[in-house]
């Protein structure tokens, strides 16, 4: 039976010990035995996920944002996690699996997936609530919502995107907040 994306993350967070943010997804890379390089990857890729004999690599776009590279890491480690021995592209003894433009259209469940877990793995839902208990936290308050996505090294844009999805925006209306 497949691990759910949400569970498997959680899980990894509980198995390495780490219990607050910011998650350093370089650090939970070295203690799973991945190797991460930066490198140029194209217009189309931030990063990507290769294994071979000798170990696996994560290569990340080097010029995009430390945000951006952060979750790109977390999206591979979720290949890694969830996808062995998957549906990889074989070139010889080495899999691949790129990250590329058709994976932010989460048309590909392997791709939707992988996004889950990153998502999860750097913003877990029950670390993001606890943060939203601990203020005052008006989600139409940018300086706000920017310091819940610095807590977290996260862009605005993905820290939307987890609040959507665990439903804590429906819940942060003004109707709910003032009944």
């Amino acid at each position: 039976m497949r691990v759910r994306p949400e569970r498997a993350a959680v899980n990894l967070l509980k198995e390495l010990g780490i219990v607050e943010p910011p998650v350093d997804v370089f650090e939970i890379a070295r203690k799973l035995g991945i190797k991460v390089e930066m490198a140029e990857l194209g217009p189309d890729c931030s990063g990507m996920l290769v294994r071979g004999e000798t170990g696996a690599v994560i290569g990340v776009h080097y010029a995009h944002h430390p945000n951006r590279q952060r979750f790109s890491v977390a999206h591979e480690i979720g290949h890694y996690r969830l996808h062995e021995g998957g549906t990889y592209v074989d070139r010889g003894t080495t899999t691949l699996r790129f990250r590329s433009s058709n994976s932010n259209s989460g048309s590909d469940v392997e791709e939707r997936e992988a996004n889950q877990f990153a998502a999860a793995v750097l913003m877990p839902a029950s670390w993001v609530r606890r943060e939203l208990e601990k203020y005052s936290f008006d989600l139409g308050d940018d300086q706000a919502l920017r310091e819940l996505c610095s807590s977290f090294q996260v862009s605005t844009q993905a820290m939307m995107y987890r609040l959507t999805n665990l439903r804590i925006l429906e819940d942060e209306s003004p109707a709910h907040r003032t009944q």
